[in-house]
């Protein structure tokens, strides 16, 4: 899937020199960044991960209305 992102020039200059100096492409740099960003909010980042998340998760409860007591 191929998606369009703003990223800012400074920042596009930065990741291209890293890129050249390093030997990655520049895609390679963003994927490693948005990696980077899940795993720091602990979110899944490959399909493995959100499947072995959901395994591991205990079942959701009901979201209806709390029950309250009858009046007697």
């Amino acid at each position: 899937m191929r998606k369009m992102i703003h990223v800012a020039t400074a920042s596009h200059d930065a990741l291209l020199t890293l890129a050249r100096e390093t030997g990655q492409t520049f895609q390679d740099l963003i994927d490693q960044a948005i990696a980077d960003l899940l795993k720091k909010h602990k979110r899944p980042v490959t399909l493995k991960d959100m499947l072995r998340e959901s395994l591991a998760a205990p079942p959701a409860k009901e979201a209806g209305r709390p029950k309250r007591p009858r009046p007697a």
